[in-house]
C-alpha cells in the first residue's frame, strides 16, 4: 500500500518499529526516518545538513528537500515530501543518478573545506575596485571644479 502523506512525530530516539505514514524527527540528531512511501517497508533515513536534506516545519506539516530517491533499494522509489504530502517524482536514469551523486560529493567536499556550497574560488571582482576608484576620482573632480 503506497503512503500518501507523512505525519510528523518529534522524538528523542527513533522507535524500533517505524509505522507507515509517520515521519519521525529526531532534532537532537538532525535526522528524520520513515518507511518508504511506496509501501515496500524499507526504512528511509534523511540526515539534515546543508549538503543533505533540509527540513521545514510550518507548525503542522513537514517538508523535506531535495527529493528522496531510494536508488539503492529494490523499489527505486522517488518522491518529494511537501507539506506532509507525498508527491511522486519520475524515475531517473542511472546517468542522472550518478551525476547527482557526484554533485553531492562535491558539495560535501566544499562544505568540509569551509566554503559555502556553490561558492567558487575567484579573484576579487575588478568592477568593485573600478567603481571605488571612479567614485574617488569623481569626488576629487567635483572638489576641483568647486574651487
Amino acid at each position: 500500500m503506497t503512503i500518501k502523506s507523512l505525519t510528523p512525530q518529534f522524538v528523542e530516539h527513533f522507535p524500533e518499529k517505524l509505522e507507515p505514514g509517520e515521519l519521525y524527527l529526531a532534532m537532537e540528531f538532525a535526522t528524520a526516518a520513515h518507511l518508504c512511501a511506496c509501501g515496500c517497508g524499507n526504512k528511509v533515513i534523511t540526515p539534515f545538513s546543508p549538503t543533505d536534506w533540509q527540513m521545514s516545519f510550518d507548525g503542522e506539516t513537514v517538508s523535506l528537500k531535495p527529493s528522496i530517491g531510494n536508488w539503492t533499494l529494490q523499489c527505486r522509489s522517488h518522491y518529494w515530501v511537501r507539506s506532509g504530502r507525498i508527491e511522486w517524482a519520475g524515475d531517473m536514469s542511472q546517468e542522472a543518478i550518478n551525476a547527482g551523486r557526484k554533485w553531492d560529493a562535491q558539495a560535501k567536499a566544499r562544505q568540509q573545506s569551509g566554503r559555502p556550497s556553490g561558492e567558487e574560488i575567484r579573484e576579487p571582482a575588478p568592477r568593485a575596485q573600478e567603481q571605488t576608484q571612479a567614485s574617488s576620482l569623481f569626488g576629487r573632480l567635483k572638489k576641483w571644479i568647486r574651487f
